[in-house]
């Protein structure tokens, strides 16, 4: 007991102040107010399975522990960052034993679950189904992209919002009034410093609280008072150095700078930007699948290969994770970034999609179409099987007779695209 009092007094500032219950939680009205599903769904104890989602310091694992609280079920935690798949099992296997034996239900709290791999997040399926856990699992990343569509179908996805200015000033006040806080010091905060602080934490309530310690725990007390102001919290504030909102300008401006410097052939600014957005926490998927993207529509089939890099990029990015799969995510995008380009395939779908989208009804000529078909006329001709003639080729209209004028993809003279030309020409010849 005496070793949890003092981990309770030296743990720091935001885990001593973490609410217990809904009433004390800052934040998230559109889910925890008055009548909001949250707090209808906590009443009622009508839990279901859920992701929350939402930017660090926001409180999703605080709401977690209120909800196993309120609702009196066993909480179980764990991190998607540390555990296996058989430490899973095991917990999983837990839950169970606990249904069984002590009838007690359990809440399973799993906090980044956006960085199991898809075995771990299929694991999870028969317990979430059945009703052995109710999942709660957590992540700052966008579920529909990270996690599985079979789990994904089986949660509600709820969508925690960064904390208001309001909110930050509230956690402020509250850590100098409260005895777990700084209640039991004598501490005067500036309201420059209040407002200071509250704008430069980028609605992270465990940074606003974190600088707040360090702002109070360092400085001197004078004349029994520990004085904060703005200067105070401006060299306590734990800022990052690199200013990089992942929801904002910063992060599309820079994943732009990124694209376009691989589209320019300039892979000493592509791999500048890769290193911002990679020390700015930008997730690496998301990187790979701008890659994958530029593979196909800056280079195609000036170098084919090139798409070939960035998927196996991707793959390499779940297989080994960071920091490792920098040198995986530097290599594409080198590679693609030296690549000879071309636009050509982008620009023809485009193109055709357009005519498409006309409201034409093509019609598709009948010796094309299945054999099968109701509506095929033999006599509009005999399809011409290409591998019984000499090169493989014979020449045959296949486009229908409203568009056999047109030219979709019109290869650029780069790279591999320039022998497409010259075989196209070929067979034109013969």
């Amino acid at each position: 007991m005496n070793m949890e009092n003092n981990l309770k007094s030296s743990a720091p500032l935001a885990n001593r102040l973490r609410p217990e219950t809904l009433e004390e939680f800052v934040g998230q009205e559109h889910l925890v107010g008055e009548g909001k599903y949250l707090n209808r769904v906590i009443k009622s104890d009508r839990l279901s399975s859920m992701i929350f989602y939402g930017p660090p310091g926001v409180g999703k694992t605080t709401l977690a522990r209120i909800i196993a609280n309120t609702t009196k079920k066993r909480f179980i935690q764990i991190s998607a960052v540390t555990s296996n798949l058989k430490e899973l099992r095991e917990v999983l296997l837990e839950a169970e034993n606990n249904l069984k034996y002590d009838n007690k239900n359990s809440i399973l709290f799993i906090d980044e679950i956006h960085r199991f791999n898809k075995t771990q997040q299929d694991a999870l399926l028969p317990f979430v189904e059945k009703g052995i856990v109710v999942l709660i699992g957590a992540t700052t990343e966008n579920p529909y992209f990270e996690i599985n569509k079979a789990l994904i179908s089986r949660t509600q996805i709820l969508t925690l919002e960064s904390l208001g200015e309001s909110d930050l000033k509230k956690l402020i006040y509250r850590a100098l009034k409260d005895k777990r806080g700084f209640g039991d010091l004598n501490v005067e905060i500036t309201p420059d410093a209040v407002n200071y602080l509250a704008n430069n934490s980028s609605g992270d309530g465990r940074n606003v609280l974190n600088s707040l310690e360090i702002a109070v725990l360092s400085t001197n007390t004078l004349n029994g008072k520990i004085t904060v102001d703005r200067d105070v919290i401006k060299d306590s504030l734990q800022v990052k150095n690199i200013v990089y909102d992942k929801n904002g300008n910063e992060h599309y401006d820079t994943a732009s700078a990124f694209i376009k410097s691989i589209r320019g052939t300039d892979p000493d600014a592509a791999l500048f930007y890769l290193a911002k957005m990679l020390e700015s926490g930008e997730d690496p998927k998301f990187i790979a699948r701008r890659l994958i993207i530029s593979a196909s529509e800056d280079i195609s089939n000036a170098d084919p290969m090139a798409l070939v890099v960035a998927v196996s990029a991707f793959e390499a990015v779940n297989i080994v994770g960071l920091p490792e799969a920098r040198i995986n995510l530097a290599q594409a995008t080198t590679y693609l970034a030296s690549a000879p380009k071309s636009n050509a395939a982008y620009l023809g779908i485009n193109e055709a999609i357009s005519d498409i989208k006309t409201g034409k009804k093509p019609n598709i000529p009948m010796y094309l179409r299945d054999i099968h078909s109701s509506d095929i006329d033999s006599g509009e001709g005999v399809y011409k099987y290409p591998h019984n003639y000499k090169n493989n080729y014979i020449h045959q209209q296949y486009l229908p007779e409203e568009f056999k004028e047109k030219k979709y993809y019109r290869p650029s003279e780069n790279g591999y695209e320039k022998k497409i030309i010259l075989y196209l020409e070929k067979l034109k010849n013969l």
